[in-house]
Parts: C-alpha cells; structure tokens; sequence
C-alpha cells in the first residue's frame, strides 16, 4: 500500500517581539516527520496549544510550513480541477456552512464544482452515508441542530471527494451516545469512499476505536508514534503515560499540576 502523504523535518514557527527586545523565532512545530498509507485512519493526539491544528492547516495547505517538505502521492484526476485533495471538516460546521443558505443549493455547488455537472443520485447516495434524511437538504443552515449542521459539513466535503479528510476534534461537546454514532459514521465512510483520514482528537477513548495508527504531539514535537494497539497499550513517552492516566481520572488536580511540571524540566 503506498504512502499517500510524506512529511519530512516540516517546522512552523512564528516571530515574537516585546518592546526593546529583538524579534525571537518560537516554533510552533519542530523537525515533525511521519508518513500516512493510503485508506488508513490516522490519530494525531496532544494537549491544546501543542500544534495539532496547525499540523492540519500545513497539510490542508492553508498554512505554508517555515521549512521541510511535504509530498503527495495523488491520483491523476486532482490534476484538472480546482477543488484540493486535503479537505478539513473543522470543530465548527459554521465555518464551512453558511447558515442562510439552503442546503441544496451547498451540495449542488461543491458537486459541479469538483464535477462540472449536477448529480441529483450523487447528491442523494451522499446524504444516505452521512445519515441525513433528504428532506433536510431543503433547509437552511440555520435550521439544523449542530450535529445535523456537522453531518451536512462532511457531506459537502464528500461532495469533492478528497482524498485527504482532516478532521478537527469533531467530537468535542458531544454526548457519549453522539460520539459513538459518529464514530461509526466515520468508519463507514473511511470504508466505502477509501478516504484517508487524519482525526484530530484529545479522546484517546475514540481515537482507540477509530484509529489504525496514532501520533502523540508534545509542544510542537511527536515525542511517540506507531499503532495504536501498541501506543496506547504499551506506551513509551512519558506524554503518553501521563495523557493515559489523565484519561482514566487517576490523577488528582495537584498530580496533573506536578506531572506536567515534570515534563517541562524534561
């Protein structure tokens, strides 16, 4: 199976400056490497501000990285179109929806847009994989509830169809139920469209149940990787072992304090 996507000593950092000092470079990745198989599900892991979601804009190419490189491995089809191979379902839906627009009218722009043509059988297979019942594509944006709003987002990024889906904490501020029935989703949809996935998530519950393989970023840098079977069973990192334990409510709020403190000092 190839490699769809490479990524090699890729850096971001940004210029700081206070008053009467000299700019400082920080960098917000460093010397990040890693390659994901074509189809496979990608877990990428790590507290906020670790540079997850800028990882994702680099990929999507919304970002362009301070240096390294990256290298796509594409079908020839991306070649003669205007729509990008690397499509981002963001934790809010708002910013890939606009809420006063009707939902038809969203799906049949992105699938002349990647197609040139109208599909009305695309457009209804489409809806049935992402479990939105046809006569809510005569709504608004606004109408729909959040999860439906975040259901009609990916079928608008299936409408394309990307080779490349990043997903960006789509479980967050969702019940239990919810999430386990957008898991499911996912799967399915990794299946019948052969989409590669990267899943951006701090639950390391789901990314276990989701995930082939897992990525652990630690201020800016992937300090583990490897399957998640034996990431996540037999971590290395002493990251990982604390974000376990942090995951199983095993620490108290002063162990949370005192580990990570510990990490710092490493």
């Amino acid at each position: 199976m190839k490699n769809i996507v490479e990524i090699k000593n890729l850096c971001y950092s940004v210029s700081e400056s206070a008053v009467f000092t000299k700019p400082t470079e920080k960098f917000i990745l460093e010397n990040i490497s890693f390659s994901v198989q074509q189809g496979k599900i990608v877990g990428v892991a790590g507290e906020s501000g670790s540079g997850k979601t800028t990882l994702a804009k680099i990929i999507a190419g919304i970002l362009p990285p301070t240096s390294g490189t990256i290298t796509f491995d594409l079908s020839d089809e991306w070649k003669n179109t205007t729509t990008k191979p690397v499509q981002i379902l963001f934790q809010n839906s708002t910013d890939i929806l606009n809420p006063l627009r009707n939902i038809d009218d969203i799906l049949d722009e992105a699938i002349e847009t990647r197609y040139r043509k109208n599909d009305m059988e695309l457009k209804k297979n489409i809806l049935e994989a992402v479990k939105v019942p046809e006569k809510l594509s005569h709504k608004k944006g606004f109408e729909l509830s959040g999860g439906e709003q975040q259901r009609i987002a990916l079928a608008r990024i299936l409408a394309v169809k990307p080779e490349i889906l990043i997903l960006d904490e789509p479980f967050s501020a969702q019940d239990p139920p919810s999430q386990l029935n957008l898991l499911n989703l996912l799967g399915a949809i990794n299946k019948e469209y052969h989409i590669t996935m990267l899943c951006i998530s701090h639950n390391l519950k789901i990314l276990r149940e989701l995930c082939d393989e897992i990525i652990i970023i630690y201020k800016g840098k992937i300090v583990e990787s490897g399957y998640v079977r034996d990431v996540l069973v037999n971590p290395k990192n002493a990251y990982t072992k604390f974000l376990l334990k942090a995951e199983n409510y095993s620490l108290s709020y002063n162990e949370i304090q005192n580990e990570l403190e510990d990490l710092r000092i490493e």
